[in-house]
């Protein structure tokens, strides 16, 4: 698989094999990636391959299914994989499988955009610079992010990669969603709510009207993004108008092992009665705490689930109630629910935990229909409940897809920059 220069256009020519889009996700010990043809806009029957890197730090794994789920590879990478050496065996193991494909573009998930990115772009220096200064927003994530990024540009430097920011879709939030009650002048310097899991809900809102219907995805619509990371957005008219998420992408929800939101004066306590530093404070609640700190038995909620463990059943409660909590909080902001999506893979596969839901959430509506959540839906509602329910699984690699086919075929379409 060779690559294709930043002024060629994405679609492949006749006789010259097919241009493939790669997505990336990299996180700290894994790269997930997928592969889809880049001559249309890009869908998901259309997926090349799509696997992923495992155990980076560690010994290295990779494997991969074509889009009918049939096993390409799964292959040990060695010990002490680095990202770099995770995507150089990616890349080569792509040229082999499919060698008649070039890559078109490289497109990532890169959580933080911060104030100024609203639509993905194509990265260059300066986005690179912006990225890393929001390292301390995202620490967990946007460091790996820019570890692929990087690793990709050695392998193939005229290689045009776009970034795609979780951050984007909620640019649509008016600056009350977005305040924090603080000094206008730390509110100027960008300490605001940004929302993450954007990628996600962005997805969502584009397959609403096939779903539930158009007037009913142009409504009040709750989506619960609920995964190791979890949060919830309310859209109207598909666009987010507030988001449990904030400042970084430890607000709102308890999470797999990040706290969610926690009252400020915690923080101080833990750090000027217990002696905790900043670091040992910030390793807590990104590591430490969320469904894994109450259990003290796994950050799985399928563990969990089918735990008898005390502990256990009472980290599944507090995850349930805190989403029935931020669930009224989010009618608030839209002035009443029409419906509530569950999404990602709590919110897709945990039927027990969407009836849970539903059930602290009958005051508003919502009447389950037993047998359809056991079976995932996609409406999990009665026909005569006032708020309907829905599953509706996420494509964030699909969404990234598009918007690097989209910046490519623009690109192609205005031609390279004019020289200065």
């Amino acid at each position: 698989m060779g690559r294709q220069t930043a002024t060629d256009a994405p679609a492949a020519r006749e006789g010259d094999g097919r241009a493939v889009i790669l997505v990336l996700n990299a996180g700290s010990s894994s790269i997930k990636f997928s592969v889809f043809p880049a001559a249309a806009r890009p869908d998901r029957a259309d997926l090349v391959c799509e696997g992923e890197c495992e155990g980076i730090g560690h010994r290295g794994h990779v494997f991969a299914k074509d889009g009918a789920g049939a096993t390409l590879v799964d292959a040990q990478l060695g010990e002490d994989t680095t990202h770099d050496d995770a995507l150089a065996a990616l890349l080569r193991w792509l040229a082999g499988r499919f060698p008649d494909d070039r890559l078109a573009a490289a497109g990532h998930r890169v959580v933080h955009g911060g104030s100024r990115y609203s639509a993905p772009v194509l990265i260059d220096a300066s986005v690179m610079a912006e990225m890393r200064a929001l390292i301390p927003l995202a620490p967990l994530h946007q460091p790996h992010h820019i570890a692929a990024i990087e690793a990709v540009a050695r392998q193939h430097p005229d290689l045009p990669q776009v970034a795609c920011f979780d951050t984007a879709f909620h640019h649509t939030q008016a600056a009350v969603a977005t305040a924090f009650a603080l000094p206008h002048r730390l509110t100027a310097e960008g300490v605001r709510r940004y929302g993450f899991h954007g990628l996600s809900y962005e997805y969502i809102a584009g397959v609403l009207p096939d779903i539930v219907g158009p007037a009913l995805a142009d409504g009040r619509v709750v989506v619960a993004h609920l995964g190791s990371g979890a949060s919830m957005c309310a859209l109207h008219a598909r666009r987010s108008v507030a988001t449990t998420m904030g400042f970084t992408a430890l607000d709102g929800l308890m999470m797999g092992r990040r706290c969610g939101t926690i009252d400020p004066g915690v923080i101080l306590y833990l750090m000027q009665q217990k002696g905790l530093s900043a670091d040992a404070v910030s390793n807590l609640l990104y590591h430490d705490c969320g469904l894994f700190g109450v259990s003290g038995v796994s950050d799985d909620m399928r563990t969990l689930l089918a735990s008898d463990a005390p502990l256990a059943k009472d980290a599944v409660e507090l995850f349930v109630y805190r989403i029935a909590r931020e669930l009224g909080s989010l009618a608030a902001a839209l002035g009443g629910v029409d419906a509530l999506v569950f999404t990602a893979g709590i919110g897709e596969h945990a039927a027990a935990v969407r009836a849970r839901v539903c059930e602290l959430a009958a005051w508003l509506g919502v009447a389950l229909d037993a047998p359809a959540n056991q079976a995932g839906g996609p409406r999990i509602s009665t026909t005569g409940s006032r708020m309907s329910a829905w599953v509706i699984p996420t494509d964030e690699d699909l969404m990234i897809a598009r918007h690097s086919w989209a910046l490519l075929n623009r690109q192609a379409e205005e031609g390279p920059a004019p020289n200065p």
